[in-house]
């Protein structure tokens, strides 16, 4: 996959836009995200499919779409997805492309939050049309804290996280802006700032 680097521009006032957050695990990612959906950008989550099962409360069509291994090979034969990834052996994680294409035309900014190769192929797909953003923390030692902090995985689970991190990490200039989250409220500026830039809404 070639690195592009673009400078993103406004587009016409009217057309919906594509908005790409990815990010290692325990960047901070998902809580950027929460609080730009609350900002009245006419934001939608896109919500992807997985072949994982449902965690706790975790609702088909909520969370994520579940689908079983197979379904979900069918849907990639089909040509149906987006882009998707086998993160481990029938470990699915994917974006429908009728899913987006439907929030799209009903007039919404569909926000994906996605693995960087998955990222990188959406920002390919749709162009100008997409802003892609990567969440970096401050350092990986900091990643670790983080992780850690969570006490939601085994030490080995967080190595192997941190491990998938730095490859992660070496995908950033590839997207079109990075925002470090080593101070969280400066982090949600900073992103609430260029997306409204990008979205073509005056900022204060």
């Amino acid at each position: 996959m070639n690195p592009t680097e673009r400078i993103t521009t406004p587009h016409q006032t009217g057309e919906a836009k594509v908005i790409i957050f990815s990010a290692p695990s325990g960047s901070g990612k998902s809580t950027i995200i929460n609080y730009l959906l609350a900002q009245k950008l006419n934001l939608a989550f896109s919500i992807s499919a997985t072949s994982r099962p449902p965690r706790g409360n975790e609702k088909h069509g909520v969370e994520y779409f579940f689908l079983s291994p197979d379904e979900f090979r069918q849907r990639i034969a089909n040509n149906e997805c987006l882009e998707y990834e086998e993160v481990y052996t029938d470990r699915f994680y994917g974006t429908l492309k009728a899913q987006v294409e439907k929030q799209l035309a009903a007039g919404q900014n569909v926000v994906f939050d996605v693995d960087v190769v998955g990222g990188c192929n959406i920002k390919k797909y749709y162009g100008e049309r997409a802003l892609s953003l990567f969440i970096q923390p401050p350092c990986i030692d900091e990643l670790r804290r983080r992780l850690i902090g969570r006490g939601t995985d085994t030490p080995e689970v967080i190595e192997s996280r941190i491990a998938k991190a730095e490859y992660e990490l070496s995908f950033a200039p590839k997207f079109d802006k990075v925002i470090i989250n080593d101070d969280l409220e400066t982090a949600k500026a900073h992103a609430l700032k260029v997306i409204k830039e990008f979205l073509g809404i005056d900022t204060e």
